[in-house]
């Protein structure tokens, strides 16, 4: 150790650090786990919706030709474009907050936008099972958020730099997975609202099924990853709250003054409870289907099977054309200044017969002149 100068840590602070970040992933961990478990068990019910749709499209009395209905008898345009200040611009952001409390997505909700997935990305296959589609989907997204990132570890370092006698850090920052959830939740309705104006908007009546057009354009700077990265967020600085009172609990003591007050306890655990409930029942749920209306497909549109046999056929490509662009190279520098290739050569070679003809043919018209 130099001498004037101290740690910044001591040894026991740095021992009680290095168990706070083990005590932080593990909390991380299992409520990411909890979430989606309770999340994918809330769209599992949807299997049903699909089962049911599928057996309507078998129908034969359904599959006859298509009738024109008007577009406002459609269930999805009575429940998210008619009725009171549904076409007001403002009272329509306040109904998709309200909205995300109960129903976030309805059979009409469901029904519509796997058609608009089906018709704008497969429509090739009628039959795609878009719930097992979605199912996928979550499951690959969950190895995303499960982790933690640099800026997250950035954001426990300014946490503890702030958490200063009186300030009631620990308090106020319960507040931003709460607000980031809520608006989360209101965009991804506010998405279902706008593909329902579009549609009504646009057409009186409609041959058949309503269709929606899925669009970037209905998301954050026309990106729908934003919507994954915030539950990402919200997520680990959930899980960073309540590990935070767990470990202080557990290392000094309810009644220490790291602990704080009773009355900013309480309400932090409230906020932490529903911000889990909320993200497990409605958010997550809300992500799975609105997600999918982009303008683009994640690749677990295909098979897993079918997912290998294109990566390997692609990397066979990749290998295939190296392998060629190598042959060419090495074949082009092997033709030197005395051995020309077989291409040059022709061209000589005929243009060596083209000049002997000239000369046969110089030499006969001589002879007749004369």
């Amino acid at each position: 150790m130099c001498l004037g100068k101290v740690p910044m840590l001591s040894t026991t602070a740095l021992h009680h650090l290095h168990i706070f970040i083990f005590v932080l992933a593990c909390v991380h961990v299992v409520f990411c786990v909890l979430t989606i478990l309770f999340g994918s068990a809330r769209i599992r019910q949807w299997k049903l919706w699909e089962d049911s749709i599928s057996k309507k499209e078998q129908d034969p009395e359904e599959a006859q030709g298509p009738k024109f209905t008007h577009v406002k008898d459609h269930d999805f345009i009575k429940s998210r474009y008619l009725g009171f200040g549904k076409n007001s611009y403002i009272l329509g952001w306040v109904h998709s907050f309200f909205k995300q409390f109960y129903a976030s997505v309805t059979r009409s909700d469901y029904t519509t936008l796997r058609l608009g997935f089906i018709m704008t990305h497969c429509r090739g296959n009628p039959k795609f099972d878009f719930h097992k589609y979605m199912m996928r989907v979550l499951e690959a997204d969950f190895k995303k958020v499960v982790g933690i990132s640099w800026y997250l570890w950035l954001f426990v370092v300014i946490f503890l730099c702030l958490n200063v006698s009186g300030w009631h850090a620990y308090f106020w920052i319960a507040f931003i997975p709460f607000i980031l959830l809520l608006a989360v939740g209101t965009k991804l309705e506010h998405v279902i609202i706008q593909l329902a104006h579009e549609v009504a908007e646009k057409h009186v009546a409609v041959q058949g099924d309503l269709v929606v057009r899925p669009s970037d354009d209905h998301f954050w700077f026309n990106k729908p990853k934003i919507v994954l990265l915030l539950i990402h967020i919200i997520l680990f600085q959930n899980s960073f709250e309540l590990a935070f009172f767990f470990w202080i609990w557990v290392q000094y003591g309810f009644d220490s003054c790291i602990m704080g007050q009773v009355g900013y306890i309480i309400p932090r655990l409230v906020i932490g409870a529903f911000v889990q409930f909320l993200c497990s029942y409605s958010t997550l749920p809300l992500y799975a289907i609105v997600t999918q209306m982009g303008s683009s497909f994640k690749r677990e549109i295909f098979e897993e099977h079918i997912q290998e046999g294109l990566v390997g056929w692609a990397k066979q490509a990749k290998k295939k054309a190296g392998l060629r662009r190598t042959a060419n190279e090495s074949s082009h520098n092997q033709v030197g200044p005395k051995e020309e290739s077989p291409l040059i050569q022709m061209a000589k070679a005929g243009s060596r017969e083209t000049a002997v003809e000239e000369n046969k043919s110089g030499e006969i018209v001589h002879g007749t002149a004369s």
